[in-house]
This record gives C-alpha cells, structure tokens and sequence, in this order.
C-alpha cells in the first residue's frame, strides 16, 4: 500500500538559505551596550532598525502604515448608492421610453405614471420603495429595477459571507432559498451555542449540509464564529463610517433585499448572535474614508477588515506589550497586506530573536537583568580584532604575520598552512580536512582505503613566544570621554586587546584600569557594560598606582603600559585614600602622576600613551612623559584607536620576541590581519 502525499505552499522564504547568522546581530547589540544600553533594549533596537540584508520593524510598521492610509484615502462608501442611483435612473428612462412609444396604452393610465415618475422622491431608497409596487410597462424596466434587488441582496450577503456578491450573480430562487435555509440553520446553531447545547455532530451536520458557503472550511464553531464575527464587526464599522444620510438610505433599501425583509431580518439576526459570542470585537468604530473610488457594501467590509487587521499588525510589531515576543507576528496576515518578502524578512528577525535567547550569548543575571554572556564577548572582542586587523594590514609597509607565537611553546590552535611557514602539521585536523573535502565534494568512494591530500587540507600546529607579559591597559573614563563621543571606541579598544591576549597571546596577563575621579581595576564584562560616567576629574596618578600592582604580581613578566587618554591629569590620591580634585591641573597632581610614571619605568615598562583630541596642552605634557618614560606617544583617530593600541601591543612582543624585529614607527609596522588568523 501507498501512503497519499499532500503539499502546499512552502512558506519558509528561500529553502536553501543558510541558517540566520548572528555576528552581524551581536555587533550591532554588542555597539548599542557599549553605548550604555541594556542588552535587552540594544537587541529591541537591532529588531526595529534590521540590519543589511533585511529590513527591520520599523520599516515593516511604516509601510502598514503607509497602505492603511492608501486604502482609506482612495475609497469612499457610497459605492452600492451610486449603482443602486445608476440601475434607477436607467429603469426609469427606458420605462418614460417605453410609455412614449406605447400608442396603444390609455391616455389616463399613460398620464398618471408619468405622473408617478416624474413625482419620484430624490432619494434612491425612498424612490425603489415606492417603486416597489409600481407595474412596469417597459420590459426592459422592469429587469433593471430587479436588478437593484438582487444587487442589494448579493450586496448584504456580500457584508458577511466575502465572495457572496460574485457567487450569487444570476441567482435562482432556488439559489435563494438555499442561502435563507443556510442562515436559518446558521442562527439556529450560534443560538444553540451560546446556550452551551449544541454538540460536534450539530456542527458536522450542519457544515455537511451548508459546508460550501465556507470555503475556508472551519474546523469548529468556534472557528466559524470567528471568521463571521471579525467580518460582521467590520460590517458595522463601515455602517459607522457612514454619513448619518447614507446610512439612512442603505437602512431603508436593505429592506428591498431580493424583493423583501426577510434577508435583512435574518442578517440582523445573525448579527446579535455573532455581538454576543464575541463582545471583543470592536462593533462600534469608524474611519474617515477620502479617496474617489466608490466600494459597495461587501468590498467596504472587506477594507475595513484589512484596516483592522493591519491595525493588529501595526500593534504587533510595535513590540510595545509585556511579553512582547516577534513570535507574535500573524506572518500570514503579514504577507496578505504586504507580500511574501515581508513575511520572510519578519520571519527572519524572530529567527534571530530566538537564536539570541536561546543560544547563550544573552544571560539573566541574578538580578534578573538581560547581560552578554562570556560566550558573547568572546563572539564580539574577535570581530572588533578582525577590524583592527583590516586597519593595520591596511597601512603602508604592513605585512602579514605567520606565526601565532614566538617560539616552540604550542598554544593548543593550529590554522591554515601557507607559504613559509615552518611549524609542524597537525596531523589529526590534515587528514580530516581531508576526508570531509572527499565526501562533501563526491570524491571518495566507498571502501576506499586511502586519502588524497591537498595544500588546502595542511593544518600547522601554532606556537606561542615564551616571553610573557604584563600588559596594564589604562583607559580614561572621564567626564570629557563621554562628552566627546570617545566613550564606545575606548571600550572597542578594550575588547578587542582582551580578545587578542585572552586567546592568541594566554601567556600574558591582562589588566583593564579605568581611571576617571578615581581609579579602579575592570573586569571586561563591567567596562563592557559601563554607563558613561559624568564625573569631572582624570586620575591617572590612581591608575599608575593600580598598573604597579599589577607589575608586582608578575614578577617574572615584561611589564607593558597602555594609556587612553583625551586630558591631562586634574586629580590624584591623597595618604588619606582621599581624591583631589582640581583644574586647571594642579602642580602637586602633576608632580604626583610624573613620580608614579617615574616608579612604573623602574619596573622595567615598555610604555605607551594613546592621546585622543587635539588639545595642545595634553600633547605637550604626554610628549613630556614618553621622552622621560623612554616611550611613544600615538595620536590614532578614533576609528584607528583599536588598532593603535592592538599594534603597539603586537609591536612591543616582537621586540621582545627571541628573534627580534621591530614594531615600526608607532608600533604599527610589521603586523596585519595574520595575527587573528586561525
């Protein structure tokens, strides 16, 4: 036996698309913490803007917006009026035609009809009313009057059962008669319902019975409830959306509906059924309608359905709501208003939503606060190092540098073999690049023994110098950092060196010190996460004082200062732990920071001062440090400050390294984008 096959519309967006990628996500929240947002807003952020390949929800919301709008701007209501004026006014003029040409017709009789036309009310409803009984002489006329009838019927239909003005053109009396037994049975069910009486055989019977008047198939009564009730609600909204003469007169031709009242009496019906099984619906709105093009009663309904919906859409990107989740987003609502495209690009965001959540680079901290996990600093310190690797191996005389390391200690990493290099292979990795080239590309085939090895399988085992160090990064987190818009790229240069040494250079010991009115040792999750501070002072004198403790710690280790800088120092420790603060920088504050620079060069200390600005008495005062400290001052753009520092760092191990070399001018020379590679 076959099992039958069924299939429908893949919904997904491209099928062979590779699964969300997340760096450029993290990036754009890892810059958005940084700035001092929580990881929660910065990822809320990310979603709304979207990112390069996508557009986010702010771009989806406006575009509902904007096609809200269009639809109500280019539509009026008054549609069915004027093709119910059109067909009488045509049923009038072939019947005064026919009473014309009719020579055998008395001349009394003759008289009073025209009488009759021409004593026709102004109104079309109270004109089809009288209308009503009147006996036509034109043929012709009298087809067309029926006409406004059927078309009211089809129309009132049309309001609550969508397609019904097309299904029911040309309708018989039999036709008729199914659609009132159809209602009949409908109300009599909703009314059983709400009792609570009826049963799953009531509903079956009843879907068996009068199941192709819903195309939609609903699969209970609740579900055929909802569908009725959301259209029936947004019948009564363009009801609402009337002027109070318009809505008169489609009251009073409603009770013309093929020929009687009875199809409006059970619309009615139907509509107090449905109010009552769902109050929640929203029966009592209105929209200002402003365009030209006239919509009768059922294509009304159906605007107003898509406004309700966007309106649903609107609130749901909006993210506003506690508990928000993009999980919420109806994409097929999504997609019926604005395409395909938009469904996948929505699709996508909550993809990347539940990958954040769910993939651990977002943790609740004990305070139940949303933070970067360590997993996520790591993600975002390498591609912050991949960029101080593009800007080194960006400038002039760089070149690339092979080896991980120094010398022989291995640092447990291999990478890609290239020309020149003379590390050992790591054999195990060779041979399984080996062997998964082979199968993914078809080449081995089975119970083949062997394995074929190309230059691009090589993996080389990295090493690592033996000559350790001490590196104290100092970074100012004054008032002035923040004001100047140096706040994100101190924390950038922060991360990306704690990425380096934390997992190319483990030998070496890393320590973060922020110095503003004080100073204080950070771990890289808390300067990562540091609100600017708006605390007037720069206490590098504090920060030297933390860097010689380092020192200390690691007796055995070259000692290498790092200092970010935009001001020159206005406070200092005082023997009571005391913080003074004074500026213009006072002469006893100056004095003390030259006295614990002084200190820190005995220990030894390769040093190096990052100016940030273009304030001439900073430049003159750390020019005055490096000349006595026997070290450099860099003055990078912002930009550049991650390599800069970065740079200074590699320049400082290569001198340091058992076959020496030099850093260049600046410490930038020598090194590029090798240094992350592998």
């Amino acid at each position: 036996m076959t099992r039958g096959s069924r299939y429908q519309r893949y919904e997904g967006g491209d099928p062979l698309a590779p699964p969300v990628d997340l760096a450029e996500a993290l990036d754009a929240i890892g810059e958005d913490v940084m700035a001092g947002y929580s990881p929660e807003r910065a990822m809320r952020e990310y979603l709304r803007r979207g990112d390069s390949d996508r557009r986010g929800l702010d771009d989806l919301a406006r575009r509902i917006a904007e096609r809200r709008r269009d639809l109500l701007e280019s539509h009026d209501l008054d549609g069915t009026l004027r093709e119910v004026a059109e067909l009488l006014e045509k049923a009038v003029l072939a019947e005064r035609g026919q009473l014309a040409r009719d020579v055998d017709m008395d001349d009394g009789d003759r008289v009073l009809r025209q009488l009759q036309l021409d004593g026709l009310p102004a109104s079309p409803a109270a004109a089809v009313s009288e209308l009503s009984s009147y006996e036509w002489a034109s043929s012709e006329a009298r087809e067309t009057f029926e006409q406004i009838k059927d078309l009211l019927g089809r129309e009132l239909l049309d309001q609550r059962f969508a397609g019904m003005k097309q299904a029911m053109e040309g309708a018989t009396d039999e036709d008729r008669a199914a659609v009132a037994a159809m209602l009949a049975d409908l109300n009599d069910l909703l009314e059983k319902h709400a009792r609570g009486d009826d049963t799953t055989e009531d509903f079956e019977r009843f879907m068996e019975r009068h199941g192709d008047f819903f195309p939609e198939r609903p699969g209970s009564v609740e579900e055929l409830v909802d569908a009725l009730a959301a259209r029936a609600a947004a019948a009564q909204r363009m009801l609402a959306s009337m002027s109070p003469e318009q809505r008169a007169e489609l009251m009073e031709l409603s009770q013309q509906a093929f020929g009687s009242p009875a199809l409006n009496e059970q619309l009615a019906r139907l509509d107090g059924n449905l109010q009552g099984l769902r109050p929640g619906e929203d029966w009592s709105g209105s929209e200002q309608f402003g365009g030209g093009e006239g919509l009768g009663l059922g294509d009304g309904t159906g605007v107003l359905q898509d406004v309700a919906e966007l309106d649903a859409l609107a609130e749901q990107l909006q993210q506003s709501y506690a508990g928000a989740r993009l999980d919420d987003v109806d994409l097929d609502a999504l997609a019926r208003q604005l395409g395909d495209e938009a469904a996948v690009d929505a699709r996508t965001l909550a993809e990347i939503e539940r990958a954040l959540r769910s993939s651990g680079y977002l943790q609740r901290g004990s305070d139940g606060q949303l933070r970067l996990s360590p997993k996520a600093m790591r993600q975002l310190g390498r591609a912050l190092l991949r960029d101080a690797a593009d800007r080194l191996s960006g400038r002039q005389g760089a070149r690339e540098l092979r080896a991980g390391g120094g010398s022989a200690d291995a640092t447990g990493g291999t990478r890609e073999w290239a020309f020149g290099d003379t590390e050992p292979w790591d054999l195990p990795r060779t041979v399984l690049n080996a062997v998964r080239r082979e199968v993914a590309t078809g080449d081995r085939a089975a119970g083949t023994r062997g394995v074929r090895l190309e230059i691009g399988d090589v993996e080389v085992v990295e090493s690592e110098q033996r000559t350790q160090a001490a590196v104290a990064l100092l970074v100012d987190t004054s008032f002035s950092m923040a004001m100047d818009g140096r706040w994100v790229p101190m924390k950038r240069t922060a991360l990306a060196l704690h990425q380096l040494v934390s997992t190319r250079f483990r030998g070496d010991r890393l320590e973060l010190v922020g110095f503003g009115r004080h100073a204080e040792v950070l771990e890289i999750e808390q300067l990562t996460a540091l609100d600017a501070i708006w605390q007037k002072g720069t206490n590098l004198h504090h920060g030297l004082l933390l860097a010689q403790r380092h020192f200390r710690r690691h007796p055995g280790m070259q000692p290498v200062l790092l200092v970010v800088t935009d001001g020159e120092p206005t406070a200092h420790l005082e023997g009571s732990g005391d913080v003074w603060f004074e500026y213009p920088p006072h002469p006893v504050t100056l004095a003390r920071t030259v006295t614990e620079l002084d200190n820190v060069v005995r220990m030894g200390a390769q040093t190096t001062f990052f100016r940030l600005g273009e304030d001439p008495g900073l430049a003159r005062f750390l020019d005055a440090l490096a000349r006595r400290a026997g070290g450099r001052v860099v003055a990078p753009e912002l930009d550049d400050l991650g390599a800069a520092v970065v740079g200074s760092y590699l320049g400082d191990r290569a001198a340091r390294s058992p076959w020496g070399g030099s850093g260049g001018s600046g410490g930038f020379g020598g090194f590029g984008r090798g240094f992350w590679a592998g």
